[in-house]
Formats: structure tokens, C-alpha cells, sequence
């Protein structure tokens, strides 16, 4: 009868021997970890599943002091190279029996960094419309200014200096417009996400010749619901700045891979989601620099000295508006941009 309850819990439950062997464990202990109780069934916990803390000598610890002891967010590293953040608690039950309670606590810390990071994106937004409206305003009253001047002006030779007054107004004012993101309402229809990304594929291909393309698609995704013109616009933004900072650093083999799988009962956000689309661009370039890794989706900002700073700021709008996010992984020589976007309708 206990068994049959140990089974049905969601928290993952693994009953270990005095050498830390497996003797049992439930259904949720096998999906937090990745592996088969009945083909790990007597192996040692410490050689399927490692840990920066050294798991197996705490274990050993608790076993010979026949104490319990709680870790709390540890870093586990499943034999598949997936690394999981949870708190782990070890009872022991005799001097031969070890009980392990393993809680993931990647969802929880998922959320706590996601909406910490919409609401520096409110934020954000809210100040740049209210520096778009007093930049546009007057703006507005130069460029006025400069045509009225320009046409009481006889001399063709100084027309061409209100013709660049006119101009600049105007490029600054496409910028103040790219810094809100995209205005038009979003035409949401089905989408096809390879299409969207072999469209950025072609173009990048023509642009810069010397990067690699490698393409790596899960060709069992589903449709998802969304804007290609804006979603095409999104990835192509990430990959351009790839491709530029790959460029400018003059990597010696640049590469830029385009990967596609789903994610199952995915957190976004707050809201737990029964299956999610991961769009991946991996680039072998110069890395992120440190300093500016916690502004990375602010407008303006910028890593490169010919950067608008706008591009990551404009794909992670277009994101929001699809109910998904950006993430970004960056070290040297490896840097991954995740765009995550939701497969199934708002109203499933």
C-alpha cells in the first residue's frame, strides 16, 4: 500500500542501500533524472548522477552519522549532460537504508528570473514611450521648419543643407520608432517555424558568405500560432548580431547553428505550459561580455561600436507579443540565444 502511494507522488522519492546502490525509486524520481529504475536498478547513485557538492560524500555522511541533512539548490549533473538546480533531503532509515526527497527547483528560480526580468521590461518600455513622445514632438517642428525654409530658398546650393536636416530628423525618428518595437498589430495565423527560419537562413547566406550555416531541425514540431513577418524579424535580429560579433572579433571558422526542439510541461513566465517550441542560435563567437549580460535586452544597448543596441530590445517585444521570452548562455567561443514561444492557442 505504501509503495502504491510512493508511486503517485509528484515528488521524486529514491530508496538507496548502506553502499548508496539504488534499491527503489518512483515514476518521478525516473522523470526528474532521466533514467530507468530497471536498467540502473544496484548501481550507485554517485556514478549516474554527479554533483559540484560531491553528493556521494554527503550521502556517506548522512549514512554514518545516521543523520538527515538538507541541500538545498544543488547542481545535478544527469547522465545525459542536462543539469538540473534542485534541494535534496537524506533520511536515514536504518544503518542499511537511505531515503532521498529530490525537489527540482529550476521552475521556481525560471519564474523568479522571468518575471524579475518582464518587470525591467515594463519598465523600460514605459520610459521609452515617454522619451519617444517628447523626442518626436519636436522632431515633428524641425522637420516642419526645415521644409518651409527650403522652399523660400532660391539657392540650390543651400536647399541641400535643409535637405539634410530633413533626412536626419527623419533617420532619427525611424530610430525612436525601431526602440518602441513593432507598432502594427500582430497577424497571428499558423506558422511554420522552419519556413521563418530558413527565410533568415537565405538572407544570411547572402549577407555574410563567410559564416556556416548548420541547420539542426526537429521536423516532428507542430504549427505554432504567431506573426511570421514579426517572428522572421526576431531572428533574424539575434542572428545578425551573431554574425556581426563573430565578424568584427574575426573568428577563424565562424558558425552559427539553428536548432529546433520542443520542450514538455515548460514554465514561462508563471504559467506552466504542456508543450513548448525552442528555437536555438548557437554561434562559436567572441562571447557576451559580462558587464553588459543583465542589460543585454535594454534598447541602446549595445556591445559593438556600430550597434543600434535595438535588435535584441525588438526581438524580445516580438517574443512577448507570442507569449514567450528570449534566453542567452554566453562564454567564449559559445554563445546561445533560446527563443521560446508556446505551441499551443492561449485558449487550450
Amino acid at each position: 500500500m505504501y509503495q502504491r502511494l510512493m508511486e503517485h507522488l509528484t515528488t521524486a522519492v529514491l530508496l538507496l542501500d548502506g553502499r548508496l546502490q539504488l534499491r527503489w525509486m518512483n515514476p518521478a524520481a525516473e522523470a526528474l533524472l532521466a533514467i530507468s529504475f530497471m536498467r540502473v536498478q544496484g548501481q550507485a547513485l554517485p556514478e549516474l548522477v554527479t554533483s559540484v557538492e560531491d553528493m556521494g560524500e554527503l550521502l556517506a555522511k548522512a549514512r554514518d552519522e545516521f543523520h538527515p541533512f538538507t541541500q538545498r539548490e544543488a547542481r545535478l549533473t544527469l547522465a545525459t549532460g542536462e543539469t538540473l538546480t534542485v534541494d535534496y533531503t537524506v533520511t536515514p532509515l536504518t544503518a542499511d537504508e537511505l531515503l532521498l526527497e529530490v525537489e527540482p527547483r529550476d521552475r521556481l528560480l525560471r519564474i523568479s528570473r522571468e518575471e524579475a526580468l518582464q518587470t525591467r521590461q515594463e519598465t523600460i518600455k514605459v520610459l521609452a514611450r515617454g522619451l519617444a513622445h517628447e523626442v518626436k514632438n519636436p522632431l515633428g517642428g524641425i522637420r516642419g521648419a526645415a521644409q518651409l525654409l527650403e522652399r523660400d530658398l532660391g539657392d540650390s546650393q543651400l536647399t541641400e543643407f535643409t535637405r539634410i536636416i530633413i533626412e536626419e530628423v527623419d533617420r532619427l525618428r525611424d530610430m525612436v520608432d525601431a526602440m518602441l518595437g513593432p507598432n502594427q498589430v500582430g497577424r497571428h495565423a499558423p506558422l511554420n517555424i522552419h519556413k521563418a527560419l530558413e527565410r533568415v537562413r537565405s538572407l544570411l547566406v547572402v549577407e555574410q558568405p563567410g559564416v556556416t550555416i548548420i541547420r539542426d531541425y526537429d521536423p516532428s514540431l507542430p504549427e505554432l500560432t504567431g506573426d511570421e513577418a514579426q517572428m522572421i524579424q526576431a531572428i533574424l535580429n539575434v542572428a545578425r548580431n551573431a554574425v556581426e560579433a563573430m565578424t568584427e572579433s574575426a573568428v577563424p571558422a565562424p558558425s552559427l547553428m539553428l536548432r529546433t526542439r520542443a520542450r514538455r510541461q515548460f514554465t514561462l513566465g508563471a504559467e506552466r505550459h504542456r508543450l513548448v517550441c525552442e528555437v536555438s542560435l548557437i554561434d562559436n563567437g567572441p562571447g557576451i561580455p559580462e558587464r553588459l549580460r543583465e542589460t543585454l535586452f535594454y534598447p541602446m544597448v549595445s556591445g559593438r561600436a556600430e550597434g543600434s543596441g535595438l535588435g535584441l530590445s525588438i526581438a524580445q517585444s516580438v517574443l512577448h507579443r507570442h507569449h514567450g521570452l528570449i534566453e542567452c548562455d554566453s562564454a567564449p567561443g559559445h554563445t546561445e540565444f533560446r527563443l521560446l514561444i508556446p505551441l499551443e492557442k492561449p485558449h487550450e
